[in-house]
């Protein structure tokens, strides 16, 4: 069987949760910060890739992380591009750990207009699906915010979402299509509802061999996307933490049968440059734990 079947079968059936690892140019300053590194311990983007390439190594090559409860990880391309333990990181996850890849492929976000910012075009797409390809990721993630209930900037957002996710299937990966809604949105369930319509409308015009797979704020009504989960076309529901504490999000996340987390900031919170690797292990463990649990409901 090929590594993508094998992959699949994973993605498709396994219990887990998928860790995301993926911060970049903007969000990695205030990652570093949460993990107790100030902006005074590097004074270029090489010397701070650097040091959340070694946060993220000892997280993934700590005990508490492997394939048992973590379907899969989201990197970005700096960590693509570098090993982990003499390894590439994607295949080190893979075949180390049993943890899929996947790789976030956007540029970040373009800015607000009809209550959404779209994704900034991404000109190398067709190269960083090739070289992922290469490297045996499995599939893609892509984000894009809802700040409001706006419909037409709703229906543009999802829109842009799967005309990109279309190309990643073509090039023979699984893309997680991400239109967050920020938890701030004043009007958060309706901004909803009219997601689920447009995402809905847009799995129906997929070919039966276009599979994607969806990551998605947490809603206000347990189960919204129960609809989404059971559409023929869909791989795996995935829930964002969007930034609600651990605590929060996995209260949130166990209302939704059938969702899985795929939390960032809700992953890493205690995790602390200064623990012993004693004390890191324990918390990540415990850390893991509780989102699989709520991951499992």
């Amino acid at each position: 069987m090929s590594i993508r079947q094998d992959q699949l079968d994973k993605v498709r059936t396994k219990p887990g949760f998928i860790a995301a690892l993926d911060q970049s140019g903007g969000s990695t300053p205030k990652a570093l910060k949460l993990y107790g590194i100030g902006e005074d311990a590097f004074s270029n983007d090489e010397e701070m890739y650097a040091l959340v390439h070694e946060m993220r190594t000892r997280i993934v090559t700590s005990p508490a992380f492997n394939g048992d409860r973590i379907l899969g990880a989201i990197l970005f391309e700096n960590t693509l591009d570098r090993d982990i333990a003499g390894k590439n990181s994607a295949r080190f996850l893979w075949d180390e750990k049993q943890v899929v890849p996947f790789l976030k492929v956007d540029k970040g976000l373009a800015d607000e207009a009809d209550g959404v910012q779209l994704m900034k075009p991404i000109p190398n797409l067709a190269e960083l699906l090739e070289k992922a390809s290469a490297r045996d990721v499995f599939g893609t993630k892509m984000r894009s915010v809802i700040k409001s209930a706006n419909a037409g900037g709703i229906e543009r957002i999802v829109a842009q979402q799967f005309e990109i996710g279309r190309q990643i299937v073509a090039a023979g990966l699984t893309p997680i299509i991400e239109p967050e809604v920020d938890i701030n949105a004043p009007d958060k369930a309706e901004a909803e509802a009219l997601l689920r319509t447009q995402l809905l409308a847009h799995l129906d015009e997929l070919a039966a061999d276009e599979l994607v797979m969806f990551k998605l704020t947490l809603p206000e009504e347990a189960n919204f996307y129960r609809a989404c989960q059971e559409h023929p076309n869909m791989l795996r529901v995935v829930a964002l933490s969007g930034g609600y504490p651990r605590e929060e999000a996995n209260r949130r996340l166990s209302q939704n049968n059938g969702m899985i987390a795929s939390f960032s900031r809700a992953l890493t919170e205690g995790l602390s440059a200064q623990q012993s690797d004693e004390d890191f292990n324990a918390m990540l463990d415990a850390s893991i734990q509780s989102i699989f649990d709520a991951s499992s409901t």
